[in-house]
């Protein structure tokens, strides 16, 4: 008995369905392309961006010490400048008394009320006078802590009011007896996160 087995072909749909799966890969890949591309695109766009503005790390100023000798009030007047008085604002001796004779301003000074660890200012023309309060009375001693949140204080302010130029005495030293070296770290430590260029004056 002749036994017939019957073949069902069908090339054409198995042509036509394995068309259909590489085109599938074919658009897969295009796509994936041509998201590649739009990327590279905004990478671009971004990094020009950032060139014409500087970015934000060129953007940032970061702080600066630097020591030169010369007269401090003979810096530009768009300078601020700071140095160390007492609470009682008696600003009788030193580097303190040439403030006073300069700047005047004793009465609002005292009227600002600021206690050890403050700062008091004064505006000048063009530019502000910090007076760091690191002391109750001008025959006290300052701490290398009130000196730290004296400048910290002074820092605050700087921020609010756009200024990046500070320029001062050896804060601390002379009468005050606080060592260079480590009121150089006090300012470097307290500082250092600010955008502030301060500028050391010796005689």
């Amino acid at each position: 008995m002749d036994r017939y087995v019957t073949i069902t072909k069908r090339p054409k749909e198995m042509k036509s369905e394995n068309l259909s799966e590489d085109g599938g890969r074919q658009e897969t890949v295009k796509k994936a392309r041509q998201d590649t591309r739009k990327d590279d695109e905004k990478s671009d766009e971004t990094e020009g961006r950032e060139g014409a503005g500087g970015g934000a790390a060129s953007a940032t100023r970061g702080f600066q010490m630097k020591e030169m000798r010369g007269d401090l009030f003979g810096c530009s007047d768009d300078e601020c400048l700071a140095h160390c008085i007492s609470e009682d604002v008696r600003m009788g001796k030193g580097i303190a008394k040439i403030f006073k004779e300069k700047f005047g301003g004793v009465r609002e000074l005292l009227n600002q009320g600021v206690k050890p660890g403050g700062v008091a200012v004064l505006k000048r023309g063009n530019r502000f006078i910090y007076y760091l309060v690191t002391k109750e009375k001008y025959w006290n001693k300052p701490t290398y802590d009130s000196l730290a949140r004296s400048l910290r204080a002074m820092a605050d302010h700087c921020i609010r009011n756009n200024v990046h130029n500070v320029s001062m005495p050896r804060i601390g030293c002379g009468l005050d007896g606080l060592k260079w070296d480590r009121v150089t770290t006090v300012i470097r430590d307290t500082l250092g996160r600010t955008d502030l260029t301060v500028t050391i004056y010796t005689l």
